[in-house]
């Protein structure tokens, strides 16, 4: 698929680092539509993925021919804290979604973002498309159901992925021993961008291509002063321990 202004995007949850690369990724080629829940920013505009009328209606008006859904709670204790609202924001938005478009019924092209959580993360795994996931944590079960709600729609993309933004780490220490095939978030977005032009179906991957610490990660993200940490000091939800994963379908991307 050749993407040109003439081509309407939708980005469903605009307002994180990687909506923030996605759009700047997307933005210079096609015409796009940016919303997020709650935001300040003004590149982006209000439409909420719990509220059916809210994004149906926004659907409906921007008639886009592709629609990238990054709208998710993702914080690991929230969703515990407040299992209805990431079930709401990351279940019944996909399905919000999913059910304007076939209301829209234009074959509009869905590209879901999923995580590398979705996997036990046991043994040194490095997971395909092909392996069955085994969510650890409610945030994981959710983005796990949200997958399947997009099978529901003829035509649609699952990436699954596992990435960060450069800088500072956003923790004063990083694990030495939970692990990833990681990318940083404008890595993603070009991914997103090459997936999107070829207009692949079904689940990809789009991974780093070397299998490191989340410390490792965040020293070569550029923090400074980072303590190290294991996983026998952390008190919280149970972790994918070993986030790596592998593609039978795509390409691995060199992190940098």
């Amino acid at each position: 698929m050749k993407i040109t202004k003439d081509i309407r995007i939708y980005v469903a949850g605009c307002g994180g680092m990687l909506g923030e690369a996605v759009y700047n990724h997307f933005s210079p080629i096609a015409e796009l539509m940016t919303t997020d829940i709650d935001t300040n920013e003004s590149w982006l505009d209000y439409a909420d993925v719990r509220d059916y009328s809210s994004i149906s209606h926004s659907i409906e008006e921007f008639q886009p021919h592709i629609i990238i859904n990054l709208a998710a709670l993702t914080d690991l204790e929230e969703c515990e804290e407040n299992k209805e609202k990431a079930q709401k924001v990351n279940v019944e938005g996909t399905q919000n979604i999913v059910n304007a478009l076939k209301e829209l019924n234009n074959g509009c092209y869905l590209v879901y973002i999923s995580t590398a959580c979705v996997f036990a993360g046991e043994n040194e795994k490095y997971y395909t498309e092909d392996d069955a996931p085994e969510p650890k944590n409610y945030y994981s079960m959710t983005k796990f159901e949200a997958e399947g709600v997009v099978k529901e729609y003829g035509t649609y993309c699952i990436i699954r992925t596992n990435f960060v933004s450069k800088g500072q780490w956003k923790y004063p220490k990083a694990f030495v021993d939970r692990f990833g095939t990681y990318l940083f978030a404008d890595q993603v977005a070009e991914g997103i961008l090459e997936v999107v032009k070829k207009r692949e179906k079904g689940i990809i991957h789009i991974v780093g291509d070397k299998r490191m610490s989340m410390y490792d990660l965040a020293i070569l993200a550029g923090s400074k002063n980072i303590g190290k940490m294991t996983l026998d000091e952390y008190n919280g939800p149970p972790v994918t321990v070993d986030m790596s994963l592998s593609t039978k379908r795509w390409k691995k991307y060199k992190i940098e």
